[in-house]
């Protein structure tokens, strides 16, 4: 009879596995790392739709429930949602991450974990819209208080620095106009304070930046982008050590149930497979693109680190393994506002490739308004200081042929 304590031959195998060797390298991780498969030996991992486990017995279940270490429910742990978390922390290089329903729900747990009435959060001027309202507006009404500074200007981060700040927050690069900020810097201030600086690593994702390494204590992640690389579903993540990730996001996550489902977590799991491709792919053709627009008479300024006019290009390239990303923005030449506007909407109404959304990261081109959209909810005070423009229009690049993506920004160009 075997001794339920000590895996038999073949479970010895299967558990082995899962236990790879020291020092591969992301790209591998990214296929390898996951939970050990099921007695079935599946080679991909397995989706497992379930709400509860079945316990052997009432003191085990009572174990379980109170160590958590185990499976009991699916709000708080689930197999495939465990083997997403391990494959990013692993290409991370984080010892720890937690799964979120979305990138927001992420943030909202970072908060919830760290932060009570009377902290202060200094966070970049120049991130994601809803990032700005989640921080402002909604958790302002809690007593939390957020200034909001240069992306690029590190005396700005520091004489907003308060006794009671506990935290910085960047995205980098951002979105729209791809600020990028020097995350070790930022870290070094963050530290003497006392403080913690958390980074929005979506745009670039592990395959071309690693905030951990450079010093960040969490990396925060919208997987809904390139994680997931094909627009199909949401997913979030925060990374970090396993002081935070276990014992403070934790609890949170248990109770206020911003879970990740597990077909979502599969789905994700399974993208990020491919993910070092792609952005290699998708930051070649955007490059390109970039090139493209820089030329053209009708585009006032192209936003993009992967050019040598971008005003952080030499650093973007250190941080970002001397890649630009697949974002990229430009603001359409024009008088007044109102003819600016009014020229980014014909460039995107022109197009009939490239997909008219708020989305990226996706393998389909995706082209989109900010002012109107990501950024629409801000007041317009809020979009001038984030220099979001009316003549603005990001352009996530997907990874059609890049001359059928030029061709395309060409029709809409003729219309405007």
């Amino acid at each position: 009879m075997t001794d339920p304590a000590r895996p038999g031959d073949a479970e010895a195998a299967r558990i082995a596995r899962a236990r790879l060797p020291e020092g591969l390298r992301p790209e591998t991780l990214a296929v390898r790392t996951a939970l050990a498969p099921s007695q079935h030996g599946e080679n991909s991992e397995a989706l497992f739709l379930t709400s509860a486990y079945v316990q052997p017995d009432a003191q085990t279940s009572a174990r379980r429930f109170t160590d958590m270490e185990d499976f009991t429910y699916s709000r708080t742990s689930n197999p495939t949602v465990r083997s997403f978390e391990a494959r990013l922390a692993a290409m991370e290089g984080a010892e720890g991450a937690v799964a979120t329903a979305t990138g927001m729900s992420a943030i909202l747990l970072l908060i919830m974990g760290l932060l009570k009435s009377g902290d202060h959060v200094v966070c970049s001027r120049s991130v994601f819209g809803s990032t700005i309202s989640l921080f402002a507006k909604e958790f302002g009404k809690f007593g939390v208080e957020t200034s909001f500074v240069s992306q690029t200007d590190l005396a700005e981060w520091r004489a907003a620095m308060r006794p009671t700040t506990k935290l910085l927050f960047a995205e980098t690069p951002t979105n729209p106009l791809t600020d990028v900020c020097d995350i070790r810097a930022l870290a070094d201030l963050a530290h003497d304070a006392g403080a913690l600086l958390t980074v929005d690593n979506t745009f670039c994702s592990p395959a071309l930046q690693r905030p951990l390494a450079l010093g960040a204590d969490l990396v925060m992640h919208a997987g809904t982008k390139f994680l997931d690389g094909q627009g199909r579903v949401m997913a979030g993540a925060l990374c970090g050590p396993d002081k935070l990730i276990r014992d403070v996001f934790g609890p949170v996550l248990r109770t206020a149930g911003m879970t990740l489902a597990p077909f979502n977590a599969w789905v994700v799991l399974k993208g990020m497979e491919t993910l070092a491709l792609r952005m290699k792919a998708q930051s070649e053709a955007t490059l390109t693109v970039a090139h493209w627009l820089e030329r053209h008479p009708a585009v006032a300024r192209v936003h993009y680190p992967g050019l040598a006019s971008h005003p952080q290009h030499e650093l973007a390239m250190r941080q970002q393994s001397g890649l630009g990303g697949a974002v990229l923005s430009f603001d359409m030449r024009a008088d007044t506002p109102e003819a600016a506007r009014a020229a980014a909407f014909r460039v995107i109404d022109g197009t009939r490739v490239l997909s008219i959304a708020t989305n990226l990261g996706d393998t389909k081109s995706i082209i989109t308004h900010p002012a109107t959209t990501s950024h629409g909810r801000l007041t317009e005070a809020q979009r001038q200081a984030s220099g979001i423009g009316q003549g603005l229009v990001r352009l996530a690049v997907g990874l059609e042929h890049v001359d059928d993506i030029t061709d395309d920004l060409q029709r809409g160009m003729t219309a405007a």
